[in-house]
């Protein structure tokens, strides 16, 4: 596992497991022998996902600030992102790597990062969201099939 890929994972972990609000990578503690051992059976929980897990290609994504949108991945790479009632549309590319899917997105006014982590037990995945390279949101995003 990259590093990079373990950092984000922790910040997940963090905030997922309600031990401390979500942090940006270079703020995250060090951790004891118990953390680490809660950390390996979190992991437990994810999962990598795969070429198939995307093949669904729609997703409803929200965040903890109740903003919820609807994201269509296009085998080419691309995506598109749009408000859930207004409609308003957004592009960008996504990819997989290790796993993870990494996505780009841009608007008018900003550019979001997110890497998606899968959930092993449901459809419903955890990512940490930036916006414009800065931390911006804890985002659940939950496949829906067709």
């Amino acid at each position: 596992m990259s590093s990079h890929k373990q950092r984000q994972l922790l910040q997940l972990f963090y905030r997922e497991s309600e031990r401390v609000r979500l942090l940006d990578v270079d703020q995250l503690p060090a951790m004891n022998s118990s953390e680490m051992a809660d950390f390996h059976l979190w992991l437990e929980s994810k999962r990598d996902f795969s070429i198939a897990d995307t093949e669904c290609r729609h997703w409803i994504k929200t965040c903890s600030a109740g903003h919820v949108t609807e994201l269509q991945l296009h085998p080419n790479g691309t995506l598109d992102e749009f408000t859930l009632f207004r409609r308003e549309q957004a592009k960008g590319v996504w990819c997989i790597e290790d796993g993870v899917i990494h996505v780009e997105l841009h608007t008018a006014q900003h550019v979001y990062r997110y890497s998606i982590y899968a959930n092993r037990t449901a459809n419903i995945h955890s990512a940490v969201e930036y916006r414009d390279d800065s931390l911006h949101a804890y985002l659940k995003l939950a496949q829906v099939r067709g």
